[in-house]
């Protein structure tokens, strides 16, 4: 299923998996504010942080978009096969690199994330687009426990590999080195699926000029976006604010807004083992090598890759979406 065009009538349904440190933050405030997207549920796993950290951080960043009544699940708590390994280095202790949000009323269902994933695609009456901003751990658990209902998802749209350099290892990116087998799964899981990777991820920034006045909006989740974007440009001292990405809102600027990505076809394996353990393998060539030749490649999955970005209309998506439908809510 393609996802609705950015002028459709009928938003694009949308289950955000999430791992909520600071920049799922601001793709969940943008996936609950714009009105091209629909967000049906929220699952959480263990990535940025401890996953009950992340189910608290999900419900505080929905109630302070005015999206508290979305259900949140709580999912898995570490990787298929890895001890869990944290970005607090990054994201801080609590995830929002010590941004403290007023307290949701709100609980997590009942239901684990897998369950809430099954109910969820079962009763929607389009197929969902799943947006996974975390490890894919969760999604690799929904995929070999309810099989045919993953087979009525829309697509799978993943935040996680490169096509270049890493940031967890020189060649892995976080959320892919974190589970890589997880992701191994979904991309062999003959799902539609769309990488939208570490080398893009950085090129949707933001500069002072344009996240500063955020931090100083009497809107309290606008200002909650800015004080995040905020607080990554400060990043590493001193106290000039630098360009900063908007990170995993980017992936969802892909869904409600799908001419800010370029995307094509390439096969793509994932690494399990070594020192480059979790590198995406992106296979840009224009012809087999000898590897085909000699039958020594085996079968490669074929997925959409995010390789550029429409910088300007990613930007204006991403505040329009923050600001604008704020003033309009007011």
């Amino acid at each position: 299923m393609n996802p609705a065009p950015e002028n459709a009538a009928v938003p694009a349904a949308v289950i955000a998996d999430v791992d909520t440190g600071m920049d799922d933050a601001l793709a969940l405030v943008f996936l609950a504010r714009d009105p091209r997207i629909d967000l049906l549920a929220v699952t959480c796993v263990a990535g940025n942080t401890d996953v009950d950290q992340v189910v608290r951080n999900t419900l505080d960043v929905l109630h302070a978009a005015g999206a508290g009544s979305v259900p949140v699940a709580r999912g898995a708590e570490r990787p298929l096969l890895n001890e869990p390994r944290n970005a607090h280095a990054f994201h801080g202790a609590n995830g929002l690199g010590g941004l403290e949000l007023p307290r949701s009323p709100h609980s997590p269902a009942a239901m684990a994330a897998v369950e809430l994933l099954h109910r969820t695609v079962e009763d929607s009456p389009v197929p969902v687009t799943l947006l996974a901003l975390g490890p894919l751990t969760n999604v690799a658990l929904f995929l070999r426990a309810y099989p045919a209902t993953a087979r009525k998802l829309g697509r799978i749209v993943f935040m996680g590999g490169s096509a270049g350099i890493g940031n967890a290892t020189s060649h892995a990116e976080f959320n892919a080195w974190h589970d890589p087998e997880a992701l191994a799964m979904v991309i062999h899981s003959g799902i539609p699926t769309v990488m939208y990777g570490l080398d893009v991820f950085v090129q949707a920034t933001l500069e002072p000029a344009q996240y500063l006045p955020l931090a100083r909006s009497n809107d309290d989740d606008v200002r909650l976006v800015g004080d995040i974007l905020t607080v990554g440009g400060l990043r590493g001292g001193g106290t000039d604010p630098k360009p900063v990405t908007i990170g995993d809102a980017g992936a969802a600027c892909l869904v409600a807004v799908p001419q800010t990505v370029e995307l094509l076809r390439y096969p793509v394996r994932v690494e399990l083992s070594g020192h480059s353990r979790g590198q995406t393998l992106v296979d840009r060539r224009l012809q087999p090598g000898e590897s085909e030749h000699h039958g020594d490649a085996g079968p490669v999955p074929v997925i959409e890759v995010a390789l550029g970005l429409d910088h300007p209309l990613m930007v204006q998506a991403f505040l329009d979406t923050v600001q604008l439908r704020a003033e309009r809510l007011h």
